[in-house]
């Protein structure tokens, strides 16, 4: 299953990562640059560890990510301020949208490393 989540969350990263850059508010996400360019990486990482990666590997990575997105997102809820809850990672400006979407994306690869089965 970790496969598959780093395959599909990989193109995801990229899509969003590219049109981030044509789209800021992407769902109402902030996405700079730098966001962008975080997105873009992590798909980049994820795809070679969904496509050529060993398993081990992929399920290792969707762990880490888990935990990073989940506490992310926790942690954004937890921190940030205002009606948007907006929390400053400089440099990432992070908002509610991007707690709940942090939290969403925790939980997936997280789901995609715990249930992966050894081989």
């Amino acid at each position: 299953m970790a496969k598959t989540v780093c395959k599909i969350l990989g193109v995801v990263f990229i899509l969003v990562g590219v049109l981030g850059f044509v789209q800021p508010r992407l769902l109402g996400a902030h996405l700079s640059g730098a966001h962008n360019a975080v997105h873009i990486v992590s798909g980049i990482i994820a795809l070679y560890f969904g496509f050529a990666g060993p398993l081990a590997g992929a399920k290792i990575f969707s762990l880490v990510f888990g935990v990073v997105y989940l506490a992310l997102g926790v942690l954004g809820l937890a921190f940030g301020t205002g009606a948007e809850k907006i929390w400053h990672v400089p440099p990432l400006e992070l908002g509610q949208v991007d707690h709940g979407i942090h939290v969403l994306l925790g939980i997936v690869f997280l789901a995609g490393g715990l249930f992966t089965k050894r081989t």
